[in-house]
């Protein structure tokens, strides 16, 4: 009696676990299960994570090690296409290179155009004149192969005014008391439409727009186009969203040079000040002291290692003001405004073609002009020189700045842990004699590059444009 009960018990549990079984199945296929939650950010985002393309990059820097190179795909090469620039991933590698940043990689609007690379068209495609998504994921591949990771460029502000947003979501773009879509305001940008980020909906397609890329393309990071312009709640929400993907360690830059956007978890910001008032210290006779405030202010909101973002050239200035040989005064010129950029207090960036010293600006829309990669390798040198010091120096990316500029020169130490770094250089096209302060008179140094010994007594005499890299002995 007792083994029929145990018996009967059984088939009752095994005819329990049938009917389960099948209403599982059945389940299955009559009904669509509900969507995973979203990794991280706002809660209330639905979003199947898309499948992983390749292995998420574990070479990523640390924020302060980065050294990034700025390409243009468009006068990249004579293709102006994705693949002129895997063609040309080992020379960026030999630059001494880690982190190589795209201008935007997606569809431009035709309407109302003026073929801006930032008239997003379709935020989830890859522009068919630069090529297909498996040639960027080649370029990732590439790069990552070469232990350097990839960033992309990304438009939250606004988009074209083909993008199918506009007719699916007229209420995701802010528009003016008649109803009408409105480009940004008090700008000169027509050929885009603002978005309004009071629309919560909208927020999170964004947001999950730039997670496709991390899926989709491995891509490391994003430099963040007009940032200063959408409000920094919606940057705090997609930062939140990204950081919480723990596959990947990403980059986050702003365009922008709101001292908020460091609260709002960017690792960089964008040193517009730096860079205007390095033009003034060449062009205006202006007190290389004012380093000192422009340092000040871009790093008054930044913690622990982040960074501004330091640059001699870019896509937008090097079209407006022309190349670093026109707006620093020539080879020695542009290269002692490259050192303090690099070395005092940054992350440096460096724009296609300022490497080889190329003389045409590339001006907007950037359709003109194909960079000539053979012009001068004495200057493409002096770049690896300058460069593989600062990756070489944790002094330089780490340490602790102090200043000693004068009305003519910029001269700081960075020291860390004991290892100490003095950057002399001359910001005038003249001979200056720079009084040394006290505080470094009678110190002793080698030269960063020759190892040759150089004393500091009370008065250095610096030739035109010159420079000089000392390291503690």
């Amino acid at each position: 009696m007792e083994r029929l009960s145990e018996v009967k018990n059984g088939i009752m549990k095994m005819n329990i676990l049938y009917i389960l079984l099948a209403t599982v199945l059945s389940c299955s296929k009559n009904d669509t299960p509900p969507a995973p939650p979203n990794n991280g950010g706002d809660t209330t985002i639905i979003d199947p994570t898309p499948p992983q393309y390749g292995t998420p990059f574990t070479g990523v820097p640390d924020r302060e090690d980065a050294v990034i190179y700025q390409v243009n795909i468009r006068a990249f090469s004579a293709g102006g296409n994705l693949q002129g620039v895997i063609s040309r991933l080992d020379s960026i590698k030999a630059l001494g290179i880690n982190v190589i940043y795209l201008m935007p990689v997606y569809p431009v609007g035709a309407v109302k155009s003026a073929n801006s690379p930032y008239c997003v068209k379709d935020y989830v495609a890859v522009n068919s004149e630069f090529g297909t998504l498996t040639d960027l994921r080649a370029l990732v591949d590439g790069a990552h192969s070469r232990n350097m990771s990839v960033m992309i460029d990304w438009v939250a502000n606004h988009t074209a005014w083909d993008n199918a947003w506009i007719t699916q979501h007229k209420d995701w773009y802010q528009q003016d008391a008649g109803g009408n879509i409105i480009s940004p305001p008090n700008t000169n940008y027509t050929d885009v439409a603002q978005l309004n980020f009071s629309n919560k909906d909208m927020r999170l397609e964004m947001i999950k727009d730039m997670k496709y890329w991390v899926y989709a393309a491995n891509i490391d990071g994003f430099r963040c186009d007009f940032a200063d312009h959408p409000p920094l709640d919606f940057w705090q929400q997609a930062i939140d969203t990204l950081r919480n993907i723990k596959t990947h360690k990403l980059l986050l830059l702003a365009e922008g040079s709101r001292n908020a956007n460091f609260t709002a978890g960017f690792d960089y910001t964008f040193g517009f000040g730096f860079y205007d008032n390095l033009k003034s210290v060449y062009n205006s006779n202006k007190s290389a002291t004012s380093i000192d405030s422009v340092n000040t202010a871009e790093y008054s909101s930044a913690t622990g290692t982040q960074r501004v973002i330091r640059y001699i050239t870019n896509h937008d200035v090097n079209g407006s003001d022309g190349t670093p040989l026109t707006v620093f005064n020539g080879e020695d010129g542009s290269m002692a405004a490259f050192v303090v950029a690099a070395l005092m207090n940054s992350v440096p960036m460096i724009y296609n073609g300022q490497e080889v010293g190329f003389a045409t600006a590339i001006t907007f829309p950037f359709t003109s002009v194909n960079i000539n990669w053979t012009p001068n390798p004495v200057v493409t040198n002096t770049y690896k020189q300058v460069i593989g010091f600062r990756n070489s120096s944790d002094a330089i990316k780490e340490g602790v700045l102090t200043a000693y500029n004068s009305n003519d020169a910029c001269v700081f130490t960075k020291e860390l842990n004991g290892k100490k770094v003095l950057i002399l250089v001359n910001m005038r096209n003249k001979q200056v004699d720079y009084a040394v302060p006290a505080a470094l008179q009678n110190t002793t140094w080698k030269d960063a590059f020759d190892a040759s010994a150089f004393t500091v007594s009370t008065n250095i005499a610096l030739q035109s444009y010159q420079y000089k890299i000392l390291v503690s002995e």
